[in-house]
């Protein structure tokens, strides 16, 4: 599938608690554009159960320029994809529709995605931008205590548990790449030095210097 001249794509890899959620989905209202990411999984997830309805109605709206992120919109947010104490089971199914989906989106409209080694999935694409967000833990940790209302040694596992999934995830679908390694980014920023604002200024920025807007 060729790559649309017009459309451009911010993919978002985080450690939890960076505030990396915040600053894409910021940064999306801010372009005008939609930020995806548990209906990413939402989706897949009812393709992988092979669901012939499903398959019918999505294949009728990504013909429709701007109805496949519609019907996106649409679906339920996925509480929680990640299980905070489970450890990462691979899924290659589910892996495979959620890379269908986002090669979908990344050729239909601009738009930024959150996760789902959207980053890897869409390599070698010139319209893409992968931003990679860090914060030093105590950082991470006073985020998490408020965001979540819950005590330090609960927000310290939860940062743990929740970033060792995501990289065993980003490990294993890249062939053994490793989620914080800076190469695989355009750029890596640090919420705590840079502040949310301005994260998305910076990427802002990168996104003129690359000339996609």
């Amino acid at each position: 599938m060729s790559e649309n001249k017009e459309n451009f794509t911010v993919t978002f890899a985080r450690g939890f608690g960076t505030g990396g959620k915040e600053i894409a989905a910021k940064l999306a209202k801010d372009l005008g554009i939609n930020c995806y990411e548990n209906r990413i999984l939402t989706l897949a997830s009812q393709m992988s159960g092979l669901d012939e309805e499903v398959f019918r109605e999505v294949d009728e709206k990504i013909r429709s320029r701007g109805g496949f992120s519609s019907f996106l919109k649409g679906l339920p947010k996925s509480k929680s994809y990640i299980a905070r104490n489970e450890k990462f089971v691979s899924d290659d199914k589910l892996f495979e529709y959620q890379s269908k989906i986002i090669k979908n989106l990344a050729e239909n409209e601009s738009c930024v995605i959150v996760g789902k080694c959207a980053d890897f999935v869409l390599r070698g694409n010139p319209r893409v931008v992968s931003v990679y967000v860090e914060a030093p833990r105590d950082f991470c940790l006073k985020r998490t205590m408020e965001k979540m209302g819950v005590t330090a040694e609960v927000a310290a596992a939860t940062i743990s548990q929740t970033d060792k999934f995501r990289a065993d995830y980003y490990e294993y679908y890249t062939g053994g790449n490793y989620w914080t390694n800076p190469v695989n980014y355009d750029i890596t920023l640090n919420s705590e030095k840079i502040g949310i604002d301005g994260c998305v200024e910076m990427v802002k920025h990168l996104l003129k210097v690359k000339e996609l807007i």
